[in-house]
């Protein structure tokens, strides 16, 4: 093995075939050949195509891609493709949606496909003047942004609406606009950029101010998917259950530090139907977090209650900026596959669907916590993880995770110890 380059300035790399970008970085990092085959083995998704989804490719990292059964919403039964590595996130949604299928399942809503666009007017003198000279040209701002993209226009998406905001801010007083455009099937994001770029210099002609920023929000508050399920108590396991999930609401709704860990619980199933649909996870996650604390506190994205009956009623709303077409729902094998499979039609569809996931998964993680703690079903999936970390092949994993399982330790100390003992035995 050669001793490692020093230094990270690689000249015309982004210029170079893949091979040679995995030679250079092998003579920076002193991989060895089997490392350097294992970046250039892409898997299902071509060298070629990966190397024009983003920049600088070397290899692909693949995530398992399990499916979630015993989903019924609204009416239908579908399979949920998620793309994760971690372990219990699909089994979750598969036992929260088996125990209220009988019940009839998920209902879902959405609110529309409508996404905002920010321009950023600063150096403005009379602000609240500027505010009304962009609202009384709105007939002009629609017929820019609707010219920027026909084809939208064509599907029936395009300018909906204007809003300008006087924002007070430590640099200054700032105008904002805001374009609200429906996209349709698209995220959008491409389609409200270039409309806000198109929009900024006739706002700074308007109003002699000087415009900054143009780009989208996503906080996507005008493009909300909503589910609601109710578990009937006998399938859950009785009133005990039901008010000890209760409270695990109520901890989460009052308590950032609570919150913020019960939502990353929604998350690991929403951002997994998100990633396996080829959409913008970063995108999603952020709206979501930032709708939590659209109040001026962290809290739970989920409601929780009570029925008459006595049943546990659970419900979710929050941003869903996921589409059918455009980037990588459209261009990776995978991810056409994953749509496929869901059999979603529209991207108000797909965001319904992840919704209901997000709520699935909610239930599953509050009611282990409730009664047996997140541990035991976590770990005994974990366990087989731990058992490949200790080096167990073929039919040794699954012995060795059982042993880690009954012992309740679950440690690659112990993995490895267990291991030794098998392979002497």
């Amino acid at each position: 093995m050669s001793t490692p380059a020093s230094s990270s300035r690689i000249a015309g790399f982004h210029k170079l075939p893949i091979a040679e970008r995995v030679e250079a970085v092998a003579r920076f990092a002193g991989l060895e050949p089997g490392e350097c085959a294992h970046l250039l083995d892409t898997g299902n998704l071509p060298a070629e195509l990966a190397d024009h989804l983003i920049e600088n490719v070397v290899g692909t990292m693949n995530i398992p891609v399990g499916i979630a059964t015993n989903m019924r919403i609204d009416g239908e039964d579908r399979l949920i493709p998620m793309a994760t590595e971690e372990s219990s996130v699909v089994a979750a949604v598969c036992n929260a949606a088996r125990q209220c299928y009988d019940a009839g399942g998920f209902v879902t809503s959405m609110s529309g496909t409508l996404m905002i666009a920010q321009i950023q007017l600063t150096g403005v003198s009379d602000p609240q003047l500027a505010r009304l000279r962009i609202l009384e040209r709105k007939a002009e701002v629609q017929a820019s942004c609707d010219a920027c993209d026909p084809v939208l226009l064509q599907l029936g998406g395009g300018f909906r609406d204007l809003e300008v905001r006087v924002l007070e801010t430590r640099g200054g007083t700032m105008v904002i606009t805001h374009i609200v455009v429906d996209t349709r099937d698209a995220m959008g994001a491409n389609a409200v950029n270039t409309m806000a770029e198109k929009l900024a210099p006739q706002i700074a002609g308007w109003t002699g101010g000087r415009t900054n920023l143009r780009i989208l929000s996503n906080l996507a508050d005008r493009r909300l998917a909503r589910a609601r399920c109710v578990w009937p108590l006998a399938a859950i396991g009785g009133e005990a259950v039901r008010d000890g999930m209760l409270s695990a609401y109520h901890f989460a709704d009052a308590d950032p530090y609570r919150a913020a860990t019960h939502n990353k619980g929604i998350m690991n199933g929403i951002s997994a139907v998100v990633l396996a649909t080829g959409n913008d996870t970063r995108a999603v996650e952020a709206g979501a977090h930032a709708y939590a604390a659209r109040n001026g506190r962290y809290a739970s994205l989920t409601h929780w209650e009570v029925t008459a009956e006595g049943d546990l009623a659970g419900s979710i709303e929050l941003p869903m900026a996921v589409g059918l077409v455009g980037g990588a729902t459209k261009l990776h094998p995978t991810a056409k596959i994953a749509l496929k499979v869901l059999g979603v039609r529209s991207a108000e569809a797909l965001a319904r669907t992840i919704a209901a996931v997000g709520l699935a998964q909610n239930f599953s993680a509050m009611k282990a916590l409730a009664t047996t703690g997140i541990q035991k079903g976590h770990m005994a999936l974990h366990a087989q993880n731990i058992a490949m970390m200790a080096g167990a092949l073929g039919e040794e994993i699954e012995r060795v995770a059982r042993v880690l399982v009954a012992k309740g330790t679950v440690r690659i100390d112990v993995a490895e110890a267990e291991l030794k003992a098998l392979r002497a035995g």
